[in-house]
This record gives structure tokens, C-alpha cells and sequence, in this order.
């Protein structure tokens, strides 16, 4: 049996750089009926937590670490008694959120995160982030690609930590080479696949913002 997908949607406040914006997060909890992780724990601990259940909670795992996608991260964690992963080039923007705490653990590109017999291999997709990953699932035929490749396009740069050339270089060199049939889970907004964001790869390269 594969692991299932189920997605949460949380509410709240994205604050970066003296700025401010309300913005809703998808939430991801990979797993089946007794063991599962979540992907990106933002806003709201509650709904997270009554998606896991009672399931076993192997890990948080953070795409990146803006605190809209943390900022639930370690009460959702403490209630399960689990880690929290996020790959070390974060420390500076997980550092704004949780000044007094590190992640447990660290996230690697090529690794490889086992839960409910499905395997997710990390890919390290800097740009939008310095430390941006994104999760994919070749058993699942999805990408979980937090803020790293949306529908429509990249992900938002211009922001501290952040470099336009540096997301699509990762883009293309990290997601597009995936199958085309790929789905990808968003962190905000709604699925997309390889195939229909490949096309554009050339437009993003002559917009070089």
C-alpha cells in the first residue's frame, strides 16, 4: 500500500523584509492510517493535527523557512513528539521565527524520507529561498514544491534570501527534468504538472528579473 495525500489549507500572515501579506498555505500530510510526515506547518496547529489523527508523526519537513510555513511548526511538532527537518541554509530566515530553537534535523539533497513505504527524495532548489527544497514522489507520480514552482511560474523573488536567475536555474535543472506527468503540490494555490510549466521555461529565462 502507497501512502495517500491529504492537503490543509491554513490562514494567516506571510512577514518578510518590514512587510506584511495575508495569504492562505497548502499544508501536506503524506502517509497512510498509522504513520505519516507533514510538509510545511504553517498558521494553524489544530487542523493540522486533527489531519494526522492519531497516527504516528515520523517527521515536519520544511520546504523552506519563511514564517508561513513554520511558524505552526514546532506546536505541531511538540504535540506529536516529532522532529522538524529544513535543510541548514535556512537558519537565517528560520532564525526570525524561532530565535531560541534549531531544527532537529537536516535536509540534504538526494535524500531520501521513507513513510508509509513511499519514498520522497529531497531536491535542494534554491532561489526563492537559500535553503528551498522541494520533495519528490516517484511512486506517487507528485512533487511537493513549497514555494519553488507555482501555477503560472516561479516562485516570488526579490525578497531577502532570495535571487531570480538562482530559482530558475533550479527549476529547470531539479523539477523540469522530472516526468512530464508530474503533479505538483503547491505551497500556495492550486496543482500543476511538468508538462504544463515546462513550455514556459524560455519566457522565464528572458524575463531575468
Amino acid at each position: 500500500m502507497t501512502a495517500r495525500i491529504d492537503k490543509v489549507i491554513t490562514s494567516g500572515t506571510f512577514e518578510l523584509d518590514g512587510g506584511s501579506w495575508e495569504v492562505d498555505n497548502n499544508v501536506w500530510v503524506v502517509g497512510d492510517d498509522s504513520e505519516c510526515i507533514v510538509i510545511d506547518a504553517g498558521h494553524e496547529a489544530a487542523p493540522i493535527l486533527e489531519a494526522i489523527g492519531e497516527r504516528a508523526l515520523l517527521a515536519v519537513v520544511s520546504t523552506h523557512a519563511h514564517n508561513d510555513h513554520v511558524n505552526a511548526a514546532a506546536d505541531v511538532a511538540d504535540a506529536k513528539r516529532a522532529p522538524i527537518w529544513l535543510h541548514p541554509d535556512e537558519a537565517p530566515l528560520w532564525q526570525m521565527t524561532y530565535p531560541d530553537r534549531a531544527p532537529d534535523g537536516a535536509l540534504a539533497h538526494g535524500q531520501i524520507i521513507t513513510v508509509a513505504g513511499t519514498d520522497l527524495q529531497v531536491l535542494h532548489t534554491p532561489g526563492h529561498a537559500p535553503g528551498a527544497c522541494c520533495l519528490y514522489a516517484p511512486e506517487l507520480g507528485v512533487v511537493f514544491s513549497g514555494d519553488t514552482l507555482f501555477n503560472g511560474g516561479p516562485g516570488a523573488t526579490g525578497r531577502s534570501y532570495s535571487d531570480y536567475p538562482t530559482i530558475v536555474a533550479s527549476i529547470s535543472d531539479k523539477l523540469l527534468t522530472l516526468p512530464s506527468q508530474t503533479v505538483v503540490h503547491t505551497g500556495h494555490g492550486d496543482d500543476t504538472t511538468i508538462a504544463a510549466e515546462a513550455p514556459h521555461l524560455q519566457e522565464w529565462l528572458d524575463r531575468g528579473e
